[in-house]
């Protein structure tokens, strides 16, 4: 099957390049790693005047959404330009209250959707005690315990990962109960399907300006007095790059039209492989230059490896692909 973005898609993914190109990400990047997230912030207002928050969030909500395939054009961007802070969560907490406003749970939704839709409030989400992503920067606070959903009253101690610019902590236990029951497990099933969707477009994007800025590396590096892309050996590894990217753009946008658990897992496993292995090409290529944190590259560069098993590790994710090819029932 054959997936095109339409006149209107493929637009919007242009004025997000053009914006984000003039943004400067990357000193918003390292100004997010250093704790000050002004820069992201202001990154975050502009994102959320482009509508692509309001992607996830129901029009009852004064959201434009739900809109699965137009949130994966956003996020692709989103990952080519290493945009910081926690841009999956607040989809996944945005689909987890709109799950519980379906349900005729309306008094979170109602409260909380509209200023996610509008990028006034960021929010993260931890599930059963996991880890929350960027919860000193996050204006909303969700933890999941088991059938349980509270507005979290603060986090512990933050942790950085491989990637600087993703904190990591986790919420503290109590807070706002803000919904209890057999629905909230369903909503955070709901939430993960988005999540990971959000994460593997992420991926997909990051992969893409590793490769393209790999490429043109080796196109300007010479040795033995020509470019290094010349090689034969460079060549291959940027087309096995260039083709596990490209395979898993169609998942990526068939698992948005179907919205399926297993589709979305096939999807995600598939886009944020590629995006490390091509993060392991971009290394080799670059030389030691690759390793050196005053460069550029460096920003995408550990972000592949975060993403990999943020929202599901790929053995977590094969397994809700076997799944659901064999029929079997989804575990919470």
């Amino acid at each position: 099957m054959r997936f095109l973005l339409d006149d209107e898609q493929r637009a919007f993914a242009a004025s997000l390049d053009a914006m984000l190109s003039a943004a400067d990400t990357p000193s918003a990047v390292r100004a997010w790693a250093d704790g000050d997230p002004a820069l992201g912030r202001a990154l975050w207002s502009r994102l959320a005047e482009a509508g692509v928050f309001a992607l996830a969030v129901p029009e009852a909500h004064e959201g434009v959404g739900p809109l699965p395939v137009e949130l994966v054009v956003a996020f692709v961007e989103l990952g080519r330009h290493a945009v910081p802070g926690p841009v999956v969560e607040t989809v996944a907490a945005a689909a987890l209250l709109s799950a519980l406003g379906e349900r005729g749970g309306s008094g979170p939704a109602k409260r909380l959707l509209p200023g996610l839709a509008s990028g006034g409030s960021v929010a993260t989400l931890a599930s059963d005690g996991g880890y929350a992503l960027d919860a000193d920067a996050a204006t909303v606070l969700l933890a999941a315990e088991g059938e349980s959903l509270y507005l979290a009253p603060g986090h512990g101690p933050v942790s950085a990962s491989a990637d600087l610019a993703r904190r990591l902590s986790r919420p503290r236990t109590g807070g706002e109960l803000l919904a209890r029951g057999p629905e909230v497990t369903r909503a955070v099933r709901r939430a993960v399907t988005w999540a990971r969707l959000a994460t593997a477009a992420q991926a997909l994007g990051v992969g893409l300006a590793l490769l393209d800025r790999t490429v043109a590396y080796v196109g300007q590096r010479t040795q033995f007095g020509v470019p290094v892309g010349s090689f034969q050996a460079v060549k291959h590894r940027l087309a096995d790059a260039r083709i596990a990217l490209e395979f898993a753009r169609p998942l990526l946008f068939g698992a948005a039209l179907s919205m399926t658990p297993a589709d979305v897992a096939a999807a995600k496993v598939t886009a944020v492989e590629a995006a490390y292995a091509t993060a392991r090409t971009a290394l080799q290529l670059h030389g030691a230059i690759g390793y050196t944190a005053e460069y550029d590259l460096s920003l995408w560069l550990t972000k592949a490896r975060p993403l990999r098993a943020a929202w599901g590790t790929p053995a977590e994710c094969r397994a809700q692909v076997l799944a659901g090819l064999s029929g079997a029932r989804p575990r919470p």
